[in-house]
């Protein structure tokens, strides 16, 4: 039988795909009116997270660029909306049987502070290994975690198992329509704030986010606005699934970004994201770090390595957008341990970082001769690793290992030069 979306939509112009309630009684697509519902019960529950202008942004793409802070939310990211509306729509038995969610971090979190404000029981199964700060403030919104699986996917199975078992509410993470519903009413939210936007850029993991704002743009602005969804390249199944016509599994490797790191898309996403996202892109580690690192330097915000893959389009070149454009930053729960190693590595991405091999006489005074060098051309030293027993060195040679901060491309390679020029043979090591 035909999908009553792919029919109403075949009967629509591609270029105005309007979406209405009237026209689709049995999509997958929440109606306008259910978005406005949940944006409703969020009233006074999530915050209506600022949208800042990016004079940055906007003079490096050439059109101007706000971004939609969803890692000011409470609990750090977008979840808790789609987590309160759905936890808002159980009834009175649901609710005193209890919810049960898994996740390695903000999902769970949202789950859990909603949970609590509803009076609900919520039981969080969270991969072993996970970050101490997301444990803890799944905890302390009241929550009791369970620790189980080295892999989302058994983490998943085992809150499934549980509420087989138990009888508790099973709270998904994307596909559901009263949490896509509710991470829609971020679309609103872009539509009020920037009512003449073009482009929307926004992450995507399992999809709940991007179906969400683009069900309620579809509806809200009759389809003028172009969205864009953003993947980890280690962790995209969005782009081979759109390719196939229906939804696949991807083998993810490790990610920074591991907040949108799903291996498969929803059904109910991925219906929604074929027919309403207008085109999907994926980002490097590198690229993701170099974005994290601007947001820190050029916008004063922290964010997660998920919530910073939209920025990481743009500065990218993946995305090349049109017209008015707004970048949804989507989280910003981060370990302080990773983004120590974040921001070392968009420093290093950006060309603003690099290690030098160097092999020197073994005599008094050389490592003072290399930072001498260094120093006359305005370059900082930070590290030095010095050794006389790597493979291959000649007797009577130490070789070092020297860390140095510069401005860029072009103060680094005035470094290697002038250390070239002296004699030396620098080998940038790549970390």
């Amino acid at each position: 039988m035909a999908d009553p979306l792919d029919s109403a939509l075949a009967e629509t112009p591609d270029a105005v795909r309007v979406v209405t309630a009237d026209t689709l009684p049995d999509s997958p697509v929440p109606s306008l009116e259910r978005i406005r519902d949940a944006a409703r019960v969020l009233d006074g529950v999530a915050a209506l997270t600022p949208m800042e202008s990016s004079r940055y942004l906007s003079e490096v793409v050439g059109v101007p660029v706000h971004l939609k802070c969803e890692n000011l939310q409470r609990t750090g990211s977008y979840k808790i909306r789609g987590a309160y509306n759905r936890l808002s729509r159980l009834s009175p038995e649901e609710r005193a049987r209890g919810v049960v969610a898994a996740s390695a971090g903000n999902h769970a979190q949202g789950v859990a502070f909603a949970a609590r404000s509803l009076g609900i029981a919520a039981t969080i199964f969270m991969p072993i290994g996970v970050p101490l700060p997301k444990l803890a403030a799944t905890r302390d919104y009241g929550a009791r975690v369970e620790l189980f699986g080295h892999v989302v996917d058994e983490t998943f199975q085992a809150a499934a198992d549980f509420a087989e078992r138990t009888g508790a509410v099973l709270i998904p993470p994307f596909d559901h329509p009263d949490v896509i519903a509710g991470q829609g009413t971020v679309g609103l939210e872009i539509l009020d704030a920037v009512p003449d936007v073009d482009t929307i850029v926004v992450p995507i993991g399992g999809g709940g986010l991007v179906s969400g704002i683009a069900a309620a743009v579809a509806q809200a602005a009759a389809g003028r606005v172009h969205v864009v969804g953003v993947q980890a390249e280690n962790a995209a199944a969005f782009p081979p699934s759109l390719a196939a016509g229906g939804v696949r599994t991807v083998r993810t490797t490790p990610t920074i970004a591991d907040g949108i790191a799903v291996a498969t898309p929803g059904r109910i996403t991925f219906e929604i994201v074929s027919s309403l996202v207008d085109e999907v892109v994926t980002v490097t580690d590198d690229e993701t770090a170099s974005a994290l690192l601007v947001l820190l330097e050029r916008a004063k915000l922290v964010v997660e390595p998920a919530g910073a893959v939209g920025v990481a389009a743009l500065l990218s070149g993946k995305v090349k957008p049109a017209g008015k454009t707004v970048v949804v930053l989507s989280g910003g729960n981060i370990d302080p341990l990773m983004m120590e190693r974040v921001i070392s590595r968009g420093l290093v991405a950006s060309d603003r970082y690099l290690t030098l091999r160097i092999g020197l006489p073994d005599r008094p005074g050389q490592l003072a001769v290399v930072s001498g060098l260094i120093a006359e051309v305005n370059a900082n030293v930070v590290e030095v690793l010095h050794t006389r027993h790597g493979n291959g060195m000649p007797i009577g040679e130490v070789q070092i290992d020297i860390s140095v901060e510069t401005r860029g491309a072009t103060h680094r390679d005035q470094v290697i030069a002038r250390l070239e020029a002296s004699g030396y043979s620098p080998r940038v090591i790549v970390v």
